[in-house]
């Protein structure tokens, strides 16, 4: 299911992970040549991709929202 990123945070191992509008996390790693997204490694470059969609597999799956850094935990979606 296709989720708008509404913002962003960075894992215990200091990855960007997207927010999904949906309430689930997805890691948006610039790793080549496996996962090219230079756009990650920026500011301006993530603020650009605000709002573009992602393939969520855990709203496909049915899966709770993740919990988020400075966020109390939100409904299912």
């Amino acid at each position: 299911m296709l989720q708008p990123i509404s913002g962003y945070h960075r894992d215990d191992e200091n990855h960007w992970v997207a927010q999904l509008a949906c309430g689930h996390n997805q890691h948006v790693r610039h790793d080549p040549p496996w996962q090219n997204r230079l756009w990650v490694t920026t500011a301006e470059g993530r603020a650009r991709m605000l709002g573009h969609k992602l393939d969520c597999r855990k709203c496909d799956e049915g899966a709770p929202v993740d919990e988020r850094p400075d966020e109390q935990p939100r409904e299912d979606c």
